[in-house]
């Protein structure tokens, strides 16, 4: 009799597991909303035509404390942009799916420095998400952060 029971049990544990694994080659796995590795942002990452794209839909303090008005896109290196709003600009453009849960050759705007990065994207498990910014082409010169999916 025990030994039927950890027979089950082992199946129970091997079925949640498989059921908890990101499903592979779903290039749309990646569709949703993605709180950023500081809990201080949400990003809305969509797809248009066989890109995916992200923009910053929720923010902790979407105003700028000294003013009181909706932040502003302040860092950004073009002039004519520094007074665009932050909320719904896109800041994650042109991912590729390349499989295995992996999306690539993309960009991410990082707001605070006003600096482009290269990014890929790895679905670590359905609810988080490793972000890889980089600089010039060269993967090791960058860090990872993962989101979490917000349900």
């Amino acid at each position: 009799m025990n030994t039927l029971r950890l027979i089950t049990l082992s199946l129970l544990l091997v079925m949640t597991f498989v059921s908890a694994a990101p499903k592979a080659d779903d290039p749309d796995a990646l569709l949703g909303k993605w709180l950023s590795a500081k809990k201080r942002n949400q990003v809305q990452i969509y797809k248009q035509g066989n890109k995916y794209h992200g923009k910053l839909v929720w923010m902790l303090e979407p105003n700028d404390p000294a003013t009181n008005r909706p932040k502003v896109d302040s860092q950004n290196p073009d002039e004519k942009l520094r007074t665009r709003p932050l909320m719904n600009t896109t800041i994650l453009t042109n991912l590729t799916y390349k499989g295995n849960n992996v999306w690539s050759d993309g960009e991410i705007y990082n707001p605070e420095d006003g600096k482009t990065y290269n990014c890929d994207v790895t679905l670590k498990d359905p609810n988080t998400i490793d972000m890889h910014g980089y600089v010039m082409g060269i993967s090791l010169l960058g860090r990872t952060r993962s989101w979490t999916r917000v349900k």
